[in-house]
C-alpha cells in the first residue's frame, strides 16, 4: 500500500533486467550442438527425491551426458576445442567480466563469455541460454536452461548492491516456458515440471530450500495449441466460490470469474491518486474538493494537459479520472481501507462509468490496523493484534457488502515479505518468520468474510508465490490467489504453472507494472508501454479458455498516477518528483524510480491534483482493453 516490491524470492523474477532476446538472421555455427535435441537425463543419471526439498540429480554416465548436451552445456567441455572460440580468445574479444556480455550486440561473444566464466554454475548456464536464444539457437538454449534447473537447483545470484538474492532454477524453468510459448514452431512443451523455493528466513541464500520436479518435454504443435482453447459455453461448472461474484472452476480444471453468472475478466488499475506535497496517509482522494464546489476533484475535475505547459488551456476541458478510466477500458479499481470510503461517490462510479471496486484490507501490513508499533511490526501470534485486524475486516465487510460497486476483497499487501529485508519496502510483519500464524489469520479473516458476505470472493495480496504452499494447507477459505509481481517485460515466467501446481485457485495479478523513468536517459514512455503490453498479453494467454493454464482472472495495473511521496529513502521531499534509483528491479535500467510508476503523470506538480498527462501505456490499454474479443462482460 505505502510501497511495493519486485516480488523477491518468487518463482519468476529475473533481478538483473535482460531484454527479450531477438534472434539474429544468421545464427553463428555451433561447433558441438550435441547428439540429442532434448537431453534424456534419465538415460545418464538418476533423479532422487524429485519434488522434495531433498532433490538432487546423480550423474552416472558423465561422458554420455556431455555428448548429448553439446558445447557450453554442463558437463560438456568441448567449447575449449571450438576453433571460433579459440579465435575470439586470441583476438582478446572475451577479456571483460561476464556481465559486460549481456546483449552486447555480439551474441557469439556473449555465449562464449558466459559458457567459460567462473560465475555460479546455474547462473552461468542461465545466461549461456540467454545468449544462445538471442542468437537463434533455440534448441541449444533450452538445453542450457534445463541443465541449470536440473543440475544446480540451489544456484542463486546477489543483486548488485547485495541487498537481496534471487534463485536461478525457477527463472530457468520460466525461461523454458517462455521460449517454447513464443516459438510454437519448436513443437515442444515442458509438462509436469515444478520448482518451489523456500527462502531462508535468516537471509542466508545458501540455506534456501529448493524442490525440483524435472518434468518432461512432449511434442506440442501450433495445432495442439489451438485445440487447447476451450469454449466456456460448452464447459460445465464443477465448483463455485462466491455468489453474485464468484470464482468458478470448470470441468476441464480451469478457473474463471463470474459476475451475475456471466464471465468477468478483471481489467483493473490501482487507484491511489495523491496531491503533490502530501503523503498518502494525509490525503484521501475520496474526499478531495480543493475548489469547494461540491465535486470530487480527481473523479470529475481532472483535465489532460495536451501541450504540457502546466496550465489548463481553452482546448483542455475537464474530463475527470472516472471518465478517463472508462475510456481506457478499466472495469475495476483497487482501493485500500486505511481511509474512510465515500460510498455515494463509489456508487456513481459503478452506475455512470461501469467501474467496480476491489477492497484491499492491509491486514497488518505496515502495521495498519494491527495496533503494533512500527519498530516491532505486526505480530501474527499476538491475540490482541489478531482481534484488531479481524475487527477491521468485519468493519470493511459490514460497510460494503451490499454495495453495487463491490467486486471482491483482498487481504494483505506483501505481508509475506521476508522480515530481514533491508530495502525501502519492508512491510513490517513477521508473516515470513511465522507463516502458519499468518496463514491461520488469513483463513479466519476469509471465513469471517464468507459468513458476513457470501456474495463476493476473497483472496490474499501476496508478494510472489512465497508461502503459497502454506496457504494451501492452512488457508483453504481463500477463493483466489492475489499476487504482486514485477518479473520483467517478458511476462510472468513460470508463475502460472507454479501457482496451479501448489494451490488450486484462480490467480489475480494484483500488482504489475513498470516505471516511466530510465536512469541516465530520463522519461522513457516507450519502454514502460512495451513492458505493460507484454505483461498483459501473458495475463490474457493464461485466462480461461486460452492456451495457457486457464487460471488467470485478470490483472491490476500498478498504478494510475505518479505519486511524489514514494521515495521513502529521502525525508521531507513530498514536493519533489524524485528521479533517484530507489531499488533494483527487473525494469529497463535495472532500477525502480518509485515515484514514476504511474501510467499518467502530474506534470511539474503545480496543478495537482487536477492535471493529467496520460502516457503511451494508457493508449496501449485503450487498444488492449477495448478490443471486442478480450473485453470483459459487464
Amino acid at each position: 500500500m505505502f510501497s511495493r516490491s519486485s516480488g523477491f524470492f518468487t518463482l519468476a523474477i529475473l533481478a538483473f533486467f535482460v531484454p527479450a532476446p531477438i534472434a539474429q538472421a544468421e545464427p553463428f555455427k555451433l561447433f558441438d550442438p550435441g547428439s540429442e535435441r532434448e537431453v534424456d537425463y534419465e538415460k545418464y543419471g538418476e533423479f532422487k527425491n524429485a519434488g522434495t526439498f531433498d532433490y538432487q540429480y546423480m550423474i552416472k554416465d558423465r561422458e554420455g551426458l556431455a555428448k548429448a548436451s553439446g558445447e557450453g552445456v554442463d558437463p560438456n567441455r568441448s567449447l575449449w576445442k571450438d576453433p571460433a572460440f579459440k579465435e575470439y580468445k586470441a583476438k582478446e574479444r572475451l577479456t571483460k567480466a561476464p556481465w559486460n556480455y549481456v546483449q552486447s550486440g555480439d551474441s557469439q561473444a556473449d555465449f562464449y563469455a558466459w559458457a567459460m566464466c567462473s560465475e555460479d554454475p546455474g547462473l552461468r548456464l542461465l545466461f549461456t541460454g540467454r545468449a544462445l536464444e538471442e542468437a537463434g539457437h533455440y534448441d541449444h538454449a533450452l538445453k542450457a536452461y534445463r541443465a541449470s534447473m536440473i543440475l544446480y537447483p540451489k544456484s542463486f545470484c546477489w543483486s548488485r548492491k547485495r541487498v537481496y538474492t534471487w534463485p536461478v532454477a525457477p527463472v530457468a524453468w520460466g525461461s523454458i516456458i517462455r521460449l517454447t510459448q513464443s516459438h510454437p514452431e519448436m513443437n515442444l512443451k515442458l509438462v509436469d515440471a515444478l520448482v518451489k523455493v523456500h527462502a531462508n528466513v535468516g537471509g542466508d541464500p545458501t540455506r534456501n530450500d529448493v524442490a525440483v520436479t524435472p518434468g518432461r518435454f512432449i511434442q506440442y504443435t501450433p495445432q495442439d495449441r489451438e485445440r487447447s482453447r476451450a469454449d466456456l459455453s460448452r464447459l460445465k461448472i464443477v465448483s463455485r466460490r462466491g455468489g453474485k461474484v464468484a470464482c468458478v472452476q470448470y470441468d476441464n480444471g480451469q478457473w474463471g470469474l463470474q459476475m451475475d453468472g456471466k464471465p468477468f475478466f478483471v481489467q483493473g488499475v490501482s487507484y491511489l491518486p495523491t496531491k503533490v506535497g502530501f503523503h498518502i496517509k494525509d490525503w484521501n482522494w475520496m474526499d478531495a474538493d480543493e475548489n469547494k464546489n461540491g465535486k470530487n476533484d480527481v473523479a470529475y475535475e481532472t483535465w489532460i494537459d495536451k501541450n504540457k505547459n502546466g496550465v489548463q488551456d481553452a482546448d483542455e476541458p475537464v474530463v475527470g479520472d472516472f471518465k478517463l478510466l472508462q475510456e481506457m477500458g478499466c472495469n475495476a479499481i483497487r482501493m485500500f481501507t486505511d481511509h474512510p470510503l465515500n460510498l455515494p461517490l463509489l456508487r456513481e462510479m459503478r452506475q455512470n462509468f461501469g467501474i467496480y471496486g476491489i477492497l484491499n484490507e492491509p491486514l497488518g501490513a505496515y502495521t495498519v490496523h494491527s495496533g503494533a508499533s512500527w519498530e516491532q511490526g505486526t505480530d501474527y501470534r499476538d491475540p490482541q493484534q489478531r482481534n484488531k485486524m479481524l475487527e477491521a475486516v468485519r468493519s470493511m465487510v459490514e460497510q460494503s457488502k451490499n454495495e453495487p460497486w463491490l467486486l471482491a476483497y483482498v487481504l494483505g499487501n506483501e505481508n509475506n515479505m521476508p522480515a530481514n529485508f533491508s530495502g525501502v519496502n519492508a512491510s513490517r510483519t513477521n508473516a515470513a518468520v511465522y507463516p502458519e500464524a499468518y496463514a491461520s489469520l488469513l483463513n479466519e479473516a476469509a471465513a469471517l468474510i464468507h459468513k458476513l458476505d457470501p456474495d463476493h470472493p476473497v483472496g490474499v495480496g501476496n508478494m510472489g508465490l512465497n508461502l503459497l504452499d502454506v496457504y494451501a494447507q492452512k488457508a483453504p477459505e481463500l477463493d483466489f490467489i492475489g499476487i504482486n509481481e514485477y518479473a520483467g517485460k517478458e511476462g510472468f515466467g513460470a508463475l502460472w504453472e507454479a501457482a496451479k501446481a501448489i494451490f488450486d485457485r484462480p490467480v489475480l495479478i494484483v500488482e504489475f507494472g513498470c516505471d516511466a523513468y530510465r536512469t541516465g536517459r530520463g522519461v522513457d514512455e516507450e519502454a514502460q508501454a512495451e513492458y505493460h503490453r507484454n505483461n498483459w498479453q501473458d495475463i490474457v494467454f493464461n485466462r480461461t479458455g486460452k492456451p495457457g493454464t486457464g487460471t488467470s482472472i485478470g490483472g491490476i495495473v500498478f498504478e494510475w498516477l505518479d505519486e511524489w511521496w514514494k521515495d521513502t529513502s529521502v525525508k521531507d521531499r513530498d514536493g519533489i518528483h524524485d528521479t533517484d534509483p530507489t531499488i533494483e528491479m527487473a525494469f529497463p535500467d535495472g532500477w525502480s524510480q518509485e515515484e514514476w510508476l504511474g501510467i499518467a503523470g502530474q506534470g511539474e506538480g503545480r496543478s495537482s491534483p487536477f492535471l493529467r498527462e496520460p502516457r503511451k501505456t494508457y493508449d496501449i490499454y485503450r487498444q488492449l482493453w477495448r478490443a471486442p474479443k478480450e473485453s470483459s462482460q459487464r
